[in-house]
């Protein structure tokens, strides 16, 4: 009788043994699967990043390329104008007072060549800081592969696209959780930019609507557009004076509204940074010594 006992002490002893290392290498397996994610996810941003960065280095080398060229041209004009001044002052045949007139022009195409330099000077710190905001947008929002959502930048502008698949259900104008909790993540960025203003526009389809008192997509878009406003006024504490709400209706697609795919990419609220043309001229301003 003993012996059975110790024998099935010793079964039982080696049957737990052998399910530890069961249960940690089920564990390591899971671990490896979320390192693995991560890296997919992290790889992913990474190259979305390198992509950005060789777009504003074309748009760069293309600004660049500009201004050696207008360089050129007036270091060439102004060759000539020197030769032209010195040839009548020579011949005598002007007044002291038509040269004195022509050399303050020649002394402008100096003043130009100065404002071209600053110009592209203050050109490349705009791009830099609106892919800063990009880059902030993005980071707040925390996941670049996520469709219904498109962040970039356009001819100098920062679009921010939501689908209305994420903020509304069809017809209404009444936000859902989710789309809070994004719009709560734009708002965190764009507070911290006070300097900001932003526009928010709404976008529709081409079906025609009309329910209770929106009597067309125009009404539609508009409330969808006024709605986001109040949100971010409201709940997020965003100065009023910073925002303001459009309604676009169908009329700026951004796909063929021939297709369900093509209406659903059109069903969309924008956030537009609005581009900020007094503080970019500032940049042009002489730094004062």
């Amino acid at each position: 009788m003993r012996t059975n006992t110790g024998l099935l002490f010793v079964a039982a002893v080696s049957l737990l043994a052998s399910c530890v290392p069961a249960k940690k290498l089920k564990q390591k397996d899971h671990e490896l699967v979320v390192l693995h994610n991560t890296y997919n996810h992290l790889d992913s941003s990474y190259k979305y990043l390198m992509q950005q960065n060789s777009d504003c280095k074309d748009s760069a080398s293309s600004y660049a390329a500009t201004i050696r060229m207008l360089t050129e041209r007036l270091k060439d004009q102004k060759t000539n104008n020197d030769q032209v001044f010195n040839q009548l002052k020579d011949l005598s045949v002007i007044s002291s007072a038509q040269a004195e007139s022509i050399k303050k022009s020649l002394d402008n195409i100096g003043v130009k060549d100065r404002y071209i330099k600053q110009l592209q000077s203050a050109m490349n710190r705009k791009d830099s800081l609106n892919m800063a905001l990009v880059l902030n947008l993005k980071g707040a929002i925390g996941n670049l592969d996520d469709k219904d959502i498109d962040i970039k930048v356009d001819k100098g502008v920062v679009y921010v696209d939501i689908s209305d698949k994420m903020l509304f259900k069809t017809g209404k104008y009444e936000v859902s959780d989710k789309a809070r909790e994004v719009l709560g993540k734009v708002a965190k960025v764009l507070a911290a930019h006070p300097e900001i203003e932003f526009l928010v526009e709404g976008h529709t389809d081409s079906i025609p609507f009309q329910q209770g008192i929106l009597t067309d997509n125009w009404d539609l878009s508009v409330k969808r557009a006024t709605t986001v406003i109040r949100i971010l006024q409201d709940e997020y504490h965003l100065a009023p004076n910073r925002m303001t709400a459009a309604g676009r209706a169908e009329f700026v697609p951004v796909a063929s509204n021939g297709t369900e795919e093509g209406r659903a990419a059109n069903r969309r609220t924008r956030i537009v940074i609005l581009p900020q043309l007094d503080q970019f001229f500032k940049l042009l301003e002489k730094p004062q010594n």
